[in-house]
């Protein structure tokens, strides 16, 4: 049986992988934009925090993803908890390194003439700082995407779910029958999802950004 025939015969299966690889990835992307942003906004305008918070996200990436995962599973168990936990931690560097770039690199002009007509500092912040850096914290969430889409895979290794079942469970039986195509169907549906999602994040990008900070 080759590729095409193995998806043919199994894509309900497939799809329901498929749903909840990229279920997994959208939902630890919001939790980590909501995370990397509330972070972003307590330290840009400070120096120092701003350099330990970046420390301290890029720390994580350093770590094997296979060793994260270990090191989670004695604590949240099995399942979706340490996935989400792992997924979530790794997604965290480009988006509050993107958030504070994006508000520390707001035009001080801008910032005194919504001042000037009297808005408050949350004022400022969510109607005017927030607005202008929107372009590079998307920036960061599609970046952060694209890494957990693979991420994601190895969240097979803590039971997780995903397309990384079937890619562990074809490796893990290469030289049975269709194992190789258990391990094709995981790695392509990955990177066919890495780019459907890419190309949502870009019209997302489009639907929500205004033309003039687009430029």
């Amino acid at each position: 049986m080759n590729l095409l025939d193995y998806v043919a015969s199994r894509w309900q299966s497939l799809l329901v992988n498929s749903y909840q690889h990229v279920s997994m990835v959208v939902q630890c992307i919001l939790l980590a934009t909501i995370i990397g942003v509330l972070v972003g906004v307590a330290v840009y305008r400070s120096p120092a925090g701003a350099a330990i918070a970046t420390a301290l996200s890029s720390a994580i990436l350093t770590i094997p993803s296979f060793a994260l995962f270990g090191l989670l599973i004695p604590v949240f168990g099995l399942g979706v908890a340490p996935s989400v936990v792992t997924l979530v931690l790794y997604a965290l560097l480009p988006i509050v390194r993107n958030t504070i770039v994006g508000l520390s690199n707001v035009d001080q002009p801008i910032l005194d003439a919504a001042r000037g007509i009297g808005m408050n500092r949350f004022s400022v912040l969510t109607r005017v700082e927030l607005r202008l850096a929107w372009p590079a914290i998307l920036a960061g969430m599609r970046v952060s995407a694209q890494m957990l889409m693979g991420i994601a895979a190895i969240a097979a290794y803590a039971k997780g779910p995903g397309l990384g079942n079937l890619l562990f469970m074809g490796l893990g039986q290469l030289g049975g029958a269709n194992a190789l195509n258990m391990a094709l169907a995981g790695t392509v549906g990955v990177v066919i999802l890495a780019l459907v999602l890419d190309a949502l994040f870009v019209l997302f990008g489009r639907l929500t950004t205004s033309r003039g900070i687009r430029g």
